[in-house]
């Protein structure tokens, strides 16, 4: 996690220059697989996250909040349902809708204020179901577009589940044995597909 950091804010000249290669490096350097999830801790730690190179929003989120600690940049965990509106067939088959609870994201505390970041989608994935990347300018909350590059809705917050200092995993377990069973036993030995191919209709 430190090496990660180290290499990923170097020649950062203060925090929030570091924040921002951190943010970048989580986002497109850890892709996003919403296929890597089942019920054991390491699908949730930021390690696991990190060690397997790819991970669903809520050990990205947590990845980014660490590496930011890494970095000397104090962070905590956040969470919110949210509806997402530009999600594939089967993942909403397998999550029964396009209602996502316990999606994760980032606060660092910058220039005296907390700062939403949310580092989940990378930008190759953005590109393949044609939504813009979402920037992250270290002032201003970052969360995910309403809309994407054609007008559609995108994803919209329902409920807020305030901010961790670290993931609630029996928390977030609980919510999704209730409300994804299906998805979460992917990691029972599902079919995970593969969620680049599918955005761009490839199966």
């Amino acid at each position: 996690m430190r090496a990660f950091a180290r290499e990923a804010t170097a020649g950062a000249g203060d925090a929030l220059a570091g924040a921002l290669k951190l943010y970048d490096a989580v986002r497109d350097g850890v892709p996003y697989d919403p296929y890597y999830v089942g019920e054991a801790r390491a699908y949730f730690r930021a390690s696991d996250c990190l060690r397997a190179h790819r991970g669903f929003c809520v050990p990205k989120a947590a990845l980014l909040a660490a590496v930011a600690r890494a970095a000397g940049i104090p962070a905590r965990v956040g969470y919110a349902d949210v509806r997402n509106h530009l999600t594939t067939r089967k993942l909403s088959e397998l999550v029964g809708g396009d209602l996502f609870v316990w999606h994760g994201y980032a606060e660092l505390y910058l220039n005296s204020r907390w700062v939403k970041a949310t580092p989940a989608f990378n930008l190759a994935l953005c590109e393949r179901f044609g939504v813009r990347p979402l920037e992250f300018d270290g002032r201003r909350d970052s969360l995910f577009h309403e809309y994407d590059r054609a007008g559609r809705r995108h994803m919209e917050y329902v409920r807020d589940h305030g901010h961790y200092p670290d993931v609630p995993y029996d928390t977030i377990l609980a919510a999704f044995r209730t409300t994804h069973p299906r998805w979460l036993a992917l990691g029972a030995g599902g079919d995970r597909g593969d969620f680049a191919r599918e955005a761009t209709g490839g199966g």
